[in-house]
């Protein structure tokens, strides 16, 4: 369904992308921010399902700056190679690059972002830093609650998993004390990455959920 292209940051980084389109007319446009594993396969079908909901899906490759076409599965060597490149990230840099994304999509009407992980951290950071959105959800995000101080422009809906190791239940209600206009979901017996169906974590109530809720409340923010 999608295609691969090229999009250009206002630094003149040029950057990989994943595109995918509906078939007819959009009803907006959806940037879809990685994990650390990069625009792997995964990604891409991310894209592709919310091209099938009828919106135009970017998928940039924020790695490419460091690695250019990097993607990865989940084995544990795979793992510890893509922590590599989140040991010191550039954030601004990762959102001059979503930025683009966000860009390229205005054609297609309303921008909404979506990202896990890392892309979820980075989706709350465009939602509060970047221009253009109308709405914003994040997946399991680590370092949302280190900048919950920061005031989101656009509405944003979290999900986290209850028992994930890597983001305490003490961070989620510290983004719910100093953010309480977020709309913030916490799934029982879900851990990090509980939506990737390719990942061990995967957890199939708690995704279909949490897929259900970000569809509805794209519905609801991004009218044209």
């Amino acid at each position: 369904m999608g295609k691969q292209f090229s999009l250009t940051a206002k630094d003149n980084h040029k950057l990989g992308a994943y595109r995918a389109d509906p078939q007819g007319a959009p009803k907006g446009g959806m940037v879809v921010i990685q994990e650390i594993f990069g625009v792997n396969k995964n990604i891409r079908g991310t894209a592709d399902e919310f091209a099938a909901l009828g919106y135009a899906a970017i998928a940039p490759a924020l790695f490419d700056r460091t690695k250019r076409d990097f993607e990865s599965g989940y084995s544990p060597e795979e793992v510890a190679e893509a922590r590599k490149f989140i040991a010191s990230p550039d954030l601004d840099a990762m959102l001059r690059d979503t930025q683009a994304a966000i860009d390229e999509l205005k054609s297609a009407g309303p921008v909404g972002i979506v990202g896990f992980c890392l892309g979820g951290s980075i989706a709350f950071l465009a939602a509060t830093r970047l221009n253009g959105l109308k709405a914003a959800i994040g997946y399991y995000g680590g370092m949302i609650a280190k900048n919950a101080g920061e005031k989101p422009k656009c509405p944003v809906m979290l999900h986290f998993g209850a028992t994930d190791p890597s983001i305490p239940l003490g961070d989620i209600e510290t983004i719910k004390q100093q953010r309480p206009e977020i709309e913030v979901h916490v799934y029982d017996g879900a851990g990090h990455a509980f939506s990737n169906s390719d990942r061990p974590n995967y957890h199939q109530p708690s995704a279909q959920i949490a897929g259900k809720r970000t569809q509805d409340f794209l519905a609801k923010h991004m009218k044209k």
